[in-house]
């Protein structure tokens, strides 16, 4: 078994880890100011970006729920994995060879482990790949060629073939050296009645990845009539790497693309994802054998950081009964992002896939140009199922429609979509029908002073916290020692020796003093270590959890620098003896008043002499202080 990973080679991994861009894969960034991005963070539902990034640093904290650290940490976190599978797999992404100390120099990963799995199925694609250009993958080509797609698109989307019999997929694993257990853990074989069996047989496979491009599950469509399972697709069942309501078919070619248009396309299957990227929209995605939900709008809403209402999301369905009810269904989760979404149904009940057969890409592209915005679908959907021509229709509308219309938490659009509700319906007192909306909506809120029901999340989103208070970042009177902190991680060249000789006197707030105390335990600013490294070593020392996570939150955010970095860290060290100096000049005038001048002449002299060399060192700190905070 594999050692302990030497931690020069850990260094070395984080060193040549941009964390700007592993967290690129996750979560969309855009520049925040001070050398910092910014986005949605992954580890809580928020609709503001307070998650950080520091690159030149390689550092990341989220001020919304007080995540923070290094690369490795982000990777641990976001993926769930443990340090040394997270070391792995950042390592396997820059190219490291990692060298294990008592474990000799070969990667030798523990059976059943997240990497492993990636691995069967990286491996597992490649092995049903190959398979689609053998004679027995006639039909799922011609199936492909029918539909458009040429052996270009199956490859770009990396299309297979399980092949005939029960076990061949497991047999070429279990020769390249994986464990019966790993396929079954990561549902690439199951237990049959003779032995073990492949999970797909005679289908043709896509392969599903996650947002980083490895592949975590599989979806198979049958192709012959005489397939014993007559479900039309399977999919991968839930394992340690795939969870359904968290992955989408085509994110991983579509992610950059929707981070940098700001919009998202939601299709239904497979073949549409395909005919949309081919036919010139790079950004749509589909869910993968599950109704498209909550998580998956998470995941999209921190690719197009949806605080400033520019993000859209467009959901095309078929135009059938099963894709209205679909659509309708999409207006229930719609308010719990603040993206704007449409809706895009294609004509004579084509998916996008037939519609680009069809029409052609032309149509495809003019589909989603041609959206709706889903509230306006939704309220006109069930508008078709009223006789508007006559006033009892009418009425019967309006009696169904009014409660609808008022579930829109935005007022503004509540109005607006209030009012068209009467033009649409053809009610001629529009005034009315926007007072009963807003009367219904009314009705609904809880009433004043009556207590709320507790939010189920808060649990999680909670910091714990198992010491002091975290301080105020807005304290003024704090804020020279959140400089220095600042300073210290950031900028630690620079901060030098002045701040390594300030006494722990100079740090009033606890938490900040206990980061002192762990930087200079850490070997100081002076020892050499800098970035991820130094805020690392500097964590390992910190004793408590709100400690580490003010920790990361100094080491991300900007420093108040006006102009010279330089001069500016000298300036506020300069504050914060200054602080301490004049406390002292206080102590010794007070010790004066105590001291009589004839009877104790000498302790006079002496505290006199200390009083005047402070005066004059406390004027020169302050000269020095002069542009700082």
């Amino acid at each position: 078994m594999a050692g302990r990973i030497r931690d020069s080679d850990v260094a070395l991994v984080r060193d040549r880890s941009r964390i700007d861009e592993v967290v690129g894969d996750h979560v969309s960034l855009r520049r925040a100011g001070g050398g910092a991005l910014k986005g949605l963070c992954p580890f809580h539902d928020e609709k503001s970006p307070s998650f950080n990034v520091r690159p030149t640093h390689g550092t990341y904290h989220c001020f919304g729920c007080g995540e923070g650290g290094d690369v490795i940490a982000f990777v641990m976190k976001v993926e769930h994995l443990g340090f040394v599978e997270a070391v792995e797999r950042l390592a396997d992404r820059a190219g490291i060879h990692l060298t294990y100390e008592g474990g000799g120099a070969t990667v030798q990963r523990d059976r059943g482990t997240r990497s492993r799995l990636l691995e069967a199925h990286r491996a597992a694609a490649e092995f049903y790949a190959e398979q689609l250009a053998s004679p027995d993958a006639m039909p799922a080509r011609e199936f492909l060629a029918q539909r458009g797609f040429d052996e270009n698109a199956a490859r770009t989307f990396g299309c297979g073939f399980a092949p005939a019999g029960w076990d061949k997929l497991t047999k070429h694993l279990l020769g390249r050296g994986f464990e019966l257990t790993e396929l079954i853990k990561a549902q690439l074989a199951k237990e049959g009645r003779q032995g073990p069996i492949d999970r797909f047989h005679r289908r043709l496979l896509w392969p599903i990845r996650d947002l980083g491009g490895d592949v975590v599950g599989f979806g198979a469509r049958r192709i012959f009539d005489d397939d014993q399972i007559q479900a039309k697709y399977l999919n991968t069942s839930e394992s340690p790497i795939y969870k359904k309501s968290a992955v989408l078919f085509g994110l991983d070619l579509a992610k950059r693309e929707i981070a940098k248009r700001r919009q998202a396309v939601v299709v239904e299957g497979y073949t549409d994802v395909m005919a949309m990227h081919l036919a010139g929209v790079p950004t749509a995605v589909a869910s993968c054998g599950t109704a498209f939900g909550a998580e998956h709008m998470n995941v999209l809403r921190r690719l197009l950081i949806d605080d400033d209402l520019n993000g859209e999301v467009i959901f095309t369905f078929d135009g059938d009964a099963a894709g209205q009810k679909a659509a309708l269904k999409a207006f229930e989760g719609e308010q719990q992002f603040s993206a704007q979404t449409y809706i895009a149904i294609a004509p004579d009940d084509m998916d996008p896939c037939e519609l680009r057969q069809d029409k052609g890409d032309g149509a495809v592209r003019d589909l989603v140009a041609r959206r709706t915005p889903l509230f306006e679908f939704a309220i006109r959907t069930q508008l078709q199922g009223y006789d508007l021509d006559s006033v009892d229709g009418r009425v019967e509308a309006l009696k169904k429609m009014v409660p609808f219309v008022a579930q829109i938490k935005d007022r503004a659009k509540r109005d607006g979509y209030a009012t068209k509700l009467a033009w649409w319906v053809g009610w001629d007192d529009e005034s009315a029908v926007v007072r009963r909306v807003r009367e219904t909506a009314t009705g609904r809120a809880p009433a004043k002073g009556r207590p709320r029901p507790a939010d189920p999340n808060q649990g999680a989103l909670a910091v714990e916290v198992d010491g002091p208070a975290r301080p105020d970042p807005r304290d003024p009177e704090l804020l020279p020692q959140r400089e220095a902190l600042k300073a210290a991680l950031q900028l630690p060249e620079m901060a030098g020796p002045g701040y390594d000789s300030l006494p722990d006197e100079v740090f009033t707030h606890p938490v900040y003093r206990a980061l002192h105390r762990a930087i200079r335990d850490a070997g100081g600013v002076s020892g050499g270590l800098s970035g991820p490294s130094f805020v690392d070593a500097v964590s390992r020392r910190c004793d408590q959890q709100v400690a580490r996570s003010v920790l990361t939150e100094l080491s991300v955010e900007a420093l108040q620098v006006r102009a010279d970095e330089y001069r500016y860290v000298q300036s506020v060290l300069a504050r914060l003896q200054q602080r301490l100096v004049g406390s002292q000049i206080v102590e010794i005038k007070s010790r004066l008043r105590r001291v009589s001048p004839v009877e104790e002449a000498d302790e006079y002299r002496a505290l006199f002499g200390d009083l005047i060399a402070l005066e004059e060192y406390n004027k020169e700190l302050r000269d020095q202080s002069v542009g700082g905070l």
